[in-house]
């Protein structure tokens, strides 16, 4: 389970910027955060009213009656979002996480690796179904996704279907200094292809949080931060220069415990970024759509108060003053976004030949609009298996003010000098 830190308030490079007098590196002053005032009060007069659940005695018993049970896995009621790993769907998922790797998108690439043609990352599952332990109940009582547990059996091919079934495993209660009692919700889904055949197992967990009570202790408080010039440029030439594996094999005996894994780095997170992701992995509605699950589920759906319109408030990905009503500061991330994040710099370690067998991730921190996120891997062992060599990771994701927002491990299949060696 997630271990939930204290967050210590860090100064900003907005606000010392502000107290040099805007005397930043380089022309940060062009990129610094929005003054407070004026366009503080106007945040909190436009302030959508969003449903204020509460976690009760009466709510609880309920959900528990329920553990065990078989889930219906649904993105917004409507069923996976990607039940067909086509080159379409692969193509727009890994657009969404920023994943250049050839061998997901490049049919001639991929057709010369040992696979024979094009596969999706093993994070595709993802976006046929999002498993974090959202399986109902307390409604109006927000869900964090807070980390999954996968183990991977085989690749994903072109063109298999894939089916899923999600069982709800845990209700565990605790208490936090982000909003005082919340209940970590925990369920396991089985992926399986169009043969029958186990692809995958997925374990996810999130804590549900009164938003009353996350708003008014107000713990993960901070300004965006304000980068110079300088700064913004060595971010893009990171991502220009990542370092993708590919072709070159990485054996087994070749690897030392301690090596280090390239980093891959994404940001500064903007609106853009949140609605490629939400695209290629999450799916949407609209129109009648929209309307009938707002009938079905009410306190997940809001009225825009400057619009009207209706919203869902899985908007606090992208409006902050949404992601206010849930005691944050700005927008933020998706948990499964960070998860598809921590598995990017292992495929690109891996190679072409390689195959991640686990992936574990828990989401630490939050990552807000503006926020930059570098990944980064560490070899922590090295195994046989029967015919299986086996390298172990240790990963983490680190943000520009220095906070460790997510860490996990993932275990690597590698190729090997041995005669005779073929893989899966």
């Amino acid at each position: 389970m997630p271990d939930w830190h204290a967050h210590h308030t860090h100064a900003s490079r907005c606000e010392r910027s502000r107290r040099r007098g805007g005397r930043a590196r380089g022309r940060a002053a062009r990129y610094a955060c929005p003054a407070g005032g004026e366009e503080a009060a106007m945040a909190e007069q436009d302030a959508p009213q969003i449903s204020e659940g509460l976690i009760t005695e009466e709510a609880l018993e309920r959900l528990r009656s329920r553990l065990g049970s078989y889930n219906r896995p649904s993105f917004y009621g409507l069923g996976p979002l990607h039940e067909e790993a086509t080159r379409d769907n692969i193509r727009h998922f890994v657009r969404g996480i920023g994943d250049p790797n050839p061998l997901w998108v490049d049919a001639e690439y991929a057709a010369s690796t040992r696979w024979g043609g094009i596969i999706a990352p093993p994070t595709f599952l993802y976006s046929v179904y999002w498993t974090s332990g959202r399986t109902g109940g307390l409604p109006g009582v927000h869900g964090f996704h807070a980390g999954n547990d996968w183990v991977w059996h085989r690749p994903i091919m072109l063109g298999d279907r894939i089916t899923v079934q999600e069982q709800f495993t845990g209700l565990d209660e605790r208490q936090g200094e982000f909003a005082g009692r919340t209940m970590i919700q925990s369920s396991i889904s089985t992926y399986r292809n169009q043969q029958g055949e186990v692809i995958a197992e997925c374990k996810g967990w999130q804590f549900r949080a009164e938003r009353r009570a996350a708003r008014e202790r107000g713990k993960y408080q901070r300004e965006p931060y304000a980068y110079s010039e300088d700064e913004l440029v060595e971010i893009e030439e990171q991502m220009l220069n990542e370092e993708i594996r590919g072709a070159t094999a990485r054996f087994w005996e070749d690897v030392q415990v301690g090596d280090e894994v390239p980093a891959v780095v994404k940001g500064p997170l903007s609106l853009g970024d949140i609605a490629a992701f939400e695209a290629g992995c999450i799916g949407g509605m609209a129109h009648v759509f929209s309307v009938r699950e707002s009938r079905r589920h009410p306190a997940f759906w809001y009225r825009d108060p400057n619009t009207g319109a209706l919203e869902a408030v899985i908007r606090v990905h992208a409006a902050s003053g949404t992601a206010g009503q849930a005691g944050l500061p700005m927008a933020y991330d998706y948990g499964s976004q960070r998860m598809c994040w921590l598995g990017h710099p292992v495929t690109n370690w891996m190679g072409n030949d390689g195959f991640m067998t686990r992936l574990y991730g828990e989401v630490r921190r939050f990552n807000y609009l503006g926020d930059t996120t570098w990944l980064r891997g560490r070899v922590s062992g090295k195994q046989i298996e029967g015919a299986d060599h086996l390298v172990d990771l240790d990963l983490w994701a680190e943000n520009q003010i220095g906070e460790t927002t997510a860490k996990g491990r993932a275990q690597v299949a590698l190729p090997t000098r041995t005669p005779g060696w073929e893989g899966l």
